[in-house]
C-alpha cells in the first residue's frame, strides 16, 4: 500500500509573463520498504516536489495523500503533528540549532517528541555508522559541511519516522561516505519497512535505489 501519493500536482512560481510552471500534472506514489530516487538538474523542481510531498508547502492544484489522508485539508497543527510523528526530513540547509552541541540536538528532539524515538544504544550505533560518534560535544560551527550533513541525517532518523524525505543528502559527502549513507538508507527501507524518498542530482546513489525517476521541466518520468 502506498504511504505517499501525489495526484495531478501543479505548482507555479511568479506571475504573468514571469510565471514558471514548476510541476506539471505530476503523479507519484511511494510504498514502504523502498528507497526511491528523484533525479534532476538544479532548478528542475526537486526541492519543490519534496516539500509539497511532506506538507511543508502547498500545491496550486492536486492532492497529496499520506496514508490515504488528504493533507491539503489538514490544519497547520495537524500538519505539524504529521511531520513530527510520521515524516523525517533531511534538508540541504541542515537546520541544526547553532547553540546546541551534537548531543543536545537529540535531547531537544526528546523534549518535542517524547515517545518512539531511537533508544540510546540505537542512536549510538547510528552515530558510529555515520562516523560522527566522536563529534557529540561539538557545536555546528565546529563541523565541516559533510559532518553537518551526517548529523542532520542522524537527527532525521532519530525520530524513527515511517517516511523519510531527503533533499540532496549526499551533496557534501565524499564517495566513501556516499556509500555508507546509501547503504544505510537502503537498509532502513528494506529492513525497517520505511518509505525513503531522496531528491538529488547525485548519480552515485543510483545503485542503492529500488525505483528511480527523472524530474525535468516539471515532468516526472520513471526510469527504473
Amino acid at each position: 500500500m502506498s504511504v505517499i501519493e501525489l495526484k495531478n500536482i501543479n505548482k507555479y512560481f511568479g506571475k504573468d509573463t514571469a510565471q514558471v510552471h514548476v510541476l506539471r500534472d505530476l503523479n507519484f506514489t511511494a510504498e514502504k520498504g523502498k528507497l526511491i530516487l528523484i533525479l534532476g538538474p538544479s532548478g528542475s523542481g526537486k526541492s519543490t516536489f519534496l516539500t509539497i510531498a511532506g506538507g511543508l508547502q502547498s500545491a496550486d492544484s492536486g492532492r497529496v495523500m499520506i496514508n490515504d489522508k488528504d493533507i491539503s485539508a489538514f490544519s497547520a497543527k495537524e500538519r505539524d503533528n504529521l511531520r513530527l510523528n510520521q515524516i523525517g526530513f533531511i534538508l540541504q540547509a541542515y537546520n541544526l540549532v547553532p547553540y546546541l552541541t551534537v548531543a543536545e540536538q537529540f535531547t531537544l528532539v526528546d523534549k518535542i517528541k517524547k515517545i518512539n524515538n531511537l533508544s540510546k544504544e540505537a542512536l549510538n550505533q547510528l552515530l558510529i555508522k555515520l562516523g560522527i560518534d566522536n563529534l557529540i560535544n561539538k557545536y555546528p560551527d565546529q563541523l565541516s559541511g559533510g559532518q553537518k550533513q551526517r548529523v542532520a541525517i542522524a537527527r532525521a532518523l532519530y525520530t524513527n519516522p515511517e517516511i523519510i524525505l531527503a533533499d540532496e543528502p549526499t551533496a557534501a559527502l565524499d564517495s566513501a561516505k556516499v556509500k555508507e549513507v546509501g547503504s544505510l538508507l537502503a537498509n532502513l527501507a528494506h529492513d525497517q519497512n520505511k518509505a525513503i524518498l531522496v531528491v538529488t542530482h547525485d548519480v552515485r546513489l543510483e545503485k542503492f535505489a529500488d525505483e528511480i525517476y527523472q524530474l525535468d521541466d516539471g515532468n516526472l518520468i520513471r526510469s527504473k
